[in-house]
């Protein structure tokens, strides 16, 4: 073959790739791996001399009793959110999951083990949990996100962890541990998760009231500080028990005489309450009751004009249950264990211990112990979040039961007076007559002055007008000039405000490289463990600061101690 002849493909090639982007086939190249799906590439446009501050690199972790959840800071979504479960526990061998026959058999509990317990990391009662086995757990997690999701080299980085307050020390220490020695993190930011709620949510101040699996947290933060705080355990886990209940009795009315008793899994009572549980949104006490001389049980009516139509129904499959059967549930029946398990309107208060109030009462409870601006505060930026806070008209309806209490409870934190109650009662009604017949007076006699030259008329002293202060004229233009203007500041009333989780405020904060009080390097915690911290729950330090070149920082910047601040 001539020289002209071998050279013809490739003009052929140029002339029909020309303008063109060749093909990786045409050009003889083999393929590239392609870029994971979201992966930043600030990396790869960034300054060249990123890739030598390896201290400013980043992980954020959250920490939750069923999941984990990881990311980059920056990123409006976490990369990877890996559940607990009987699944991720299988060993080596176990291939039960490709059985076809496994797909259609109910799972059984185990016998000893409570409601959701095979689906939890861990809980806040040590002395039925075995920290060797959470140990795993976690570091089986951690790495599936490391390996799969993250795709990171062998440089170790930083590490913000987000976790719940009020975290036992053995169980800190065992999270901590394996991010000491099994990714060799250098240092590792701690942060309470209420405080990341509000930052989320763009506040500094706010009540985060947090429904999470084993307990509702309502923590009062105050210029990033968390001033108070109250439980209950009331939160998803007696959730996803009530309804598993409402459809094993559902179950039972349909199946057939003689046939065993229904026992629905938790993923089936899961998967129903995650698709089709509701709340109502208007709380019980806002409807009115009209009795009829003919019944002995009142009737509530929500609307005078409504129009009777049968009650919407819900098809239920359930393809593990022997026999499968479809069941046909109302759709107010499943609005029943959102009641029962949160709000629990049936009971009176005198029912209910301090770690078992209703949501609606654990918030109040919490306002009115705040200080007065505190509250101010807290009451107009209220911010519901946790796995079950996405439940429809939840929100709704415990802002609306949060009104119905201050309106008739007032701000008054004693709740019985005992023989005292009848003459305060008595006050407090001539208290309110007399300041109505003041400012009637009051009315009366400016609108009787007609004539100009008469003298103007006496007004009572609650109706006049107050005297400006300068210091409060000075405060307000200071907020004028360096911050929001006061008339943007809302307070005093009740308002809910949406967030967007702790993992995006953990991702904001660690973008925006701010030091938090608890900061533990890896070398400190491996010599003393949670005991080198100090008692105090803050710690000052000093900023940094550069004065001897680019590449030498001051000693001064780094801290002589730490703390474990709300954990301490």
């Amino acid at each position: 073959m001539s020289a002209a002849a071998e050279r013809k493909p490739s003009a052929a090639l140029n002339r029909s790739t020309r303008g063109t982007t060749p093909r990786l086939a045409d050009l003889g190249e083999s393929p590239r791996t392609p870029t994971p799906l979201l992966r930043s590439i600030s990396s790869t446009f960034g300054s060249p001399g990123g890739s030598f501050r390896t201290e400013d690199d980043y992980v954020v972790i959250e920490l939750g009793a069923r999941f984990v959840r990881g990311g980059f800071p920056g990123e409006n979504a976490p990369r990877c959110t890996l559940p607990f479960g009987p699944d991720e526990q299988r060993r080596v061998g176990d291939y039960r999951q490709w059985d076809p026959e496994y797909a259609q058999k109910r799972r059984r509990r185990k016998q000893g083990l409570d409601w959701g317990q095979e689906q939890e990391l861990y809980r806040m009662d040590l002395s039925r949990v075995d920290l060797g086995l959470v140990e795993d757990k976690f570091e089986r997690a951690m790495r599936e996100a490391y390996g799969r999701y993250f795709l990171l080299d062998t440089k170790p980085r930083r590490i913000l962890l987000a976790m719940p307050p009020r975290m036992p020390h053995a169980l800190m220490s065992t999270l901590l541990d394996v991010l000491f020695t099994s990714f060799q993190a250098p240092s590792i930011t701690l942060m309470s998760t209420p405080i990341l709620a509000a930052v989320a949510a763009g506040l500094r101040s706010a009540l985060v009231v947090d429904i999470g699996w084993a307990e509702t947290v309502v923590t009062a933060v105050c210029e990033y500080r968390e001033v108070h705080e109250r439980r209950s355990v009331r939160a998803g886990k007696r959730l996803s028990e009530d309804m598993a209940k409402l459809l094993n009795t559902e179950l039972d009315e349909d199946a057939e005489q003689g046939a065993p008793k229904a026992d629905v899994s938790f993923d089936e009572a899961e998967e129903v309450l995650t698709r089709v549980g509701w709340c109502r949104p208007n709380p019980r006490s806002n409807r009115r009751t009209v009795y009829f001389p003919a019944r002995e049980a009142p009737v509530l009516e929500e609307f005078e004009d409504a129009v009777e139509s049968p009650p919407p129904t819900i098809t239920i499959p359930f393809p593990k249950h022997t026999p499968p059967t479809e069941l046909k549930v109302p759709l107010a029946s499943l609005a029943k264990p959102t009641e029962n398990a949160l709000f629990a309107p049936e009971l009176a208060l005198s029912d209910f211990d301090d770690e078992d109030l209703p949501l609606h009462h654990l918030i109040y409870r919490t306002l009115v112990q705040l200080p007065v601006d505190v509250r101010r505060l807290c009451m107009s930026r209220i911010v519901i979040t946790g796995g079950v806070s996405s439940l429809p008209g939840l929100k709704t309806r415990i802002l609306k039961e949060l009104e119905v209490l201050v309106q008739s409870n007032g701000w008054d934190p004693v709740k019985s007076y005992g023989k005292a109650s009848a003459w305060r009662e008595e006050k407090l009604r001539n208290k309110r007559e007399d300041l109505e017949m003041r400012k009637q007076e009051g009315e009366d006699t400016v609108s009787l002055s007609l004539d100009p030259n008469d003298p103007p008329p006496p007004i009572p002293a609650a109706l006049q007008e107050h005297d400006e202060d300068m210091i409060d004229t000075k405060f307000a233009q200071l907020a004028v000039r360096t911050g929001p203007p006061p008339a943007s500041v809302v307070g005093g009333v009740i308002r809910g405000v949406e967030t967007l989780g702790a993992w995006a405020g953990a991702s904001l904060v660690a973008q925006q490289r701010i030091k938090g009080i608890v900061e533990i390097e890896r070398e400190r915690y491996l010599k003393d463990g949670l005991h080198g911290a100090s008692r105090e729950k803050e710690a000052s330090f000093i900023a940094q600061r550069q004065s001897m070149g680019p590449g030498l920082a001051a000693k001064g910047g780094e801290r002589a101690s730490w703390t474990l601040g709300v954990w301490a």
